[in-house]
């Protein structure tokens, strides 16, 4: 598989609050390993809330004694979301600190994740592009409830209040997918900094204008700040390859 990774603290912030991780090494049962996540909080919280959450994933995954990769993400996500709460327990800077969080890994011609928040994956198929994950906003279970349109949930100021996010209960219940790749499938992993900024039409032109994973980053990225780069912008660009399908 082509992937890459790329994060930016966009035009308007001080400090990058989202945190990205890929590998395509082994980690614990996990032949690979992508993550992205935007942290939430005061000027320190965010920040610590991301990364701290990846990092505790790396370590649980490295010692998780399950081998069933739905059991292991909701496993590790949940272990994640009690270490954030008792991290923030011990620190007045850190409280009611939180994040989202898309974990991901390819296991033979499937790739499994696991999301909380509304950092988004989606995948580019035969000049689609389709969204895999639902945000967990609140204007976007207005949407589902029928009370606003689309065109109205895309204006509304409330669309980035978040309904579910790491750091915020004591327990979480991630969305799982497992989806089938085949041959040239591109996946976008990213956070609200992206898709607030760059619509789905934009994000099709880029994929397909450019071959390099790469330059798929740095293209949605650079239209995501010259749209306004209001907040952090992260990216992981994964393109399934020829060989990825004849190892099956």
């Amino acid at each position: 598989m082509k992937l890459y990774a790329m994060t930016d603290v966009g035009r308007k912030r001080e400090v990058n609050q989202d945190y990205v991780y890929v590998t395509d090494s082994p980690i614990g049962p996990f032949p690979n390993l992508l993550a992205v996540a935007d942290g939430m909080g005061g000027h320190k919280a965010g920040d610590f809330a991301s990364k701290y959450t990846v990092n505790v994933l790396i370590d649980e995954l490295k010692n998780t004694p399950l081998d069933k990769p739905e059991e292991i993400l909701r496993n590790v996500v949940g272990i994640a979301n009690h270490k954030l709460i008792e991290a923030a327990s011990t620190d007045i800077k850190l409280e009611g600190m939180g994040t989202t969080l898309v974990v991901a890994t390819v296991v033979g011609n499937t790739l499994y994740f696991a999301n909380v928040g509304d950092s988004r994956v989606y995948l580019y198929r035969d000049g689609q592009l389709l969204q895999l994950t639902e945000d967990h906003t609140y204007v976007n279970t207005l949407l589902k409830a029928g009370v606003i349109s689309r065109e109205q949930a895309a204006m509304d100021d409330r669309k980035n209040v978040i309904t579910k996010a790491l750091g915020a209960e004591v327990t979480v219940e991630p969305d799982f997918f497992q989806v089938n790749f085949i041959k040239d499938d591109v996946f976008i992993i990213c956070t609200d900094g992206l898709y607030d900024e760059v619509d789905e039409d934009e994000m099709k032109k880029i994929i397909e204008e450019n071959p390099s994973m790469s330059d798929v980053c740095a293209a949605m990225i650079s239209a995501a700040n010259e749209n306004g780069g209001h907040d952090n912008i992260t990216v992981i660009s994964l393109k399934v390859t020829e060989e990825d399908v004849d190892e099956q």
